[in-house]
């Protein structure tokens, strides 16, 4: 195999028989989607776009975590920037395009899910092909507790679970557990051991790599074609909409309020 993997900070890479899998590897912060990690996984999306060496990826988190979502502690630095309004946006618009670039990788992408998924984790979880879930894992959408929107990840969290359940979740930043996600559609298959999660991935891989992969690539443009669409437009919409409310709305409260651990003031 002649695919290049770059060198990476936040996350590990592993490259077996064609499979590329992908772990968050920051659990000091609960594996968040700092700029660091955007940025190693945007490298390593320039090479899977170009290669037909890997055949399909797998993306978890290490020390049974998955993803705790945005890296509040980062977004609490617009506050004291320059141009906050800028900045607020271009954070926004870095992470839409992030969203759709996982979205839109040419390979299957499988998502296993252990431990918990929050916010953006949970969106992330939402823009894979295939999801994996441990039964016990604890999901939220929790956007809204801290005065944020569910902004660039709304469209996946839409065709993943359905208009009726994703405005539900949005809307109240209920909890609920994996077997609750395979009955919301989130989760595709459930399991309760490790060595179950495991049977499960290498199935999939199995009937993955019987498949050609141009066309799965192909077919993955095709249903993204007809799927909810991500493009420029809604990304800057769902920035505004974002900035707007992390400076002008009830985000500074929130995000103050997580990191000095208190309740905002809203919470009753």
């Amino acid at each position: 195999m002649t695919t290049n993997l770059p060198n990476t900070e936040s996350i590990k890479l592993e490259l077996d028989n064609n499979w590329l899998t992908i772990w968050l590897n920051t659990p000091e912060n609960r594996n968040a989607l700092t700029d660091q990690m955007i940025n190693d996984f945007n490298n390593v999306f320039e090479v899977l776009n170009d290669t037909k060496d890997v055949r399909g990826v797998t993306i978890r988190g290490k020390n049974n975590i998955f993803c705790a979502g945005g890296d509040l502690k980062g977004m609490n630095k617009v506050f004291d920037s320059k141009n906050p309004i800028e900045d607020a946006i271009e954070l926004s618009t870095r992470v839409g395009h992030f969203f759709k670039a996982v979205n839109s990788l040419p390979q299957v992408t499988i998502m296993i899910i252990e431990g918990f998924a929050m916010a953006g984790g949970l969106g992330l979880a939402c823009a894979g092909d295939v999801t994996i879930v441990q039964s016990d894992t604890k999901f939220a959408l929790t956007e809204t507790m801290v005065g944020l929107t569910p902004a660039q990840i709304s469209p996946y969290l839409v065709s993943k679970m359905g208009y009726a359940n994703a405005r539900r979740l949005m809307l109240t930043a209920a909890s609920f557990n994996g077997r609750e996600a395979l009955r919301f559609g989130l989760a595709d298959f459930i399991f309760d051991d490790e060595n179950q999660g495991r049977d499960i991935e290498e199935q999939l891989k199995s009937q993955v790599l019987n498949c050609a992969p141009g066309a799965i690539a192909q077919t993955k443009e095709l249903i993204n074609s007809f799927a909810i669409k991500v493009d420029k437009n809604f990304i800057d919409l769902a920035s505004k909409n974002f900035a707007d409310q992390i400076l002008n709305g009830e985000g500074k409260e929130g995000i103050s309020s997580f990191i000095e651990k208190r309740k905002p003031k809203w919470k009753k």
